[in-house]
């Protein structure tokens, strides 16, 4: 019983971890307020050449920055993502091998039982006798 109590308690425990992770980066990612904009938009126009030019590459520097950071961040989105899939499937190995413990438990259970009906059986109709120090004889 205690087995099966440790397991169950461990299986709770790493359920917890694994939402509080979620919890955690999705409240991060709510909360960020650098969020990145879509970029998609062109170039103001009506300025004249020179400053068109300085505006331009200062204005693709800065996408270039921003298409950087998108792409780590959806380098990091993926991580997690990917991270989270496996503790969803370690969490649902576990939880098969824990059922699966569970069966053989209910099982060896029942057998005791069996065993022990069998003993009491014997016992009743003097077949064995079972002294106090446990020792078994069989009576003729």
């Amino acid at each position: 019983m205690k087995k099966q109590l440790v397991a169950f308690i461990a299986a709770i425990f790493i359920t917890i971890c694994i939402a509080a992770g979620i919890f955690a980066v999705s409240g991060v990612a709510f909360a960020n307020s650098n969020g990145v904009q879509a970029s998609n938009a062109p170039a103001g126009q009506g300025a004249s050449a020179v400053s068109a030019v300085n505006a331009s590459s200062t204005v693709s520097q800065a996408q270039v920055l921003q298409q950087q950071q998108i792409q780590q961040l959806q380098s990091l989105v993926a991580q997690y993502q990917q991270r989270d899939q496996q503790y969803q499937q370690r969490e649902q190995k576990y939880q098969t091998q824990l059922n699966q413990a569970n069966a053989q438990l209910a099982q060896a259970q029942q057998q005791m039982q069996q065993f022990q009906s069998l003993v009491t059986f014997l016992q009743q109709r003097g077949i064995i006798t079972i002294t106090s120090d446990g020792q078994v004889y069989v009576n003729r």
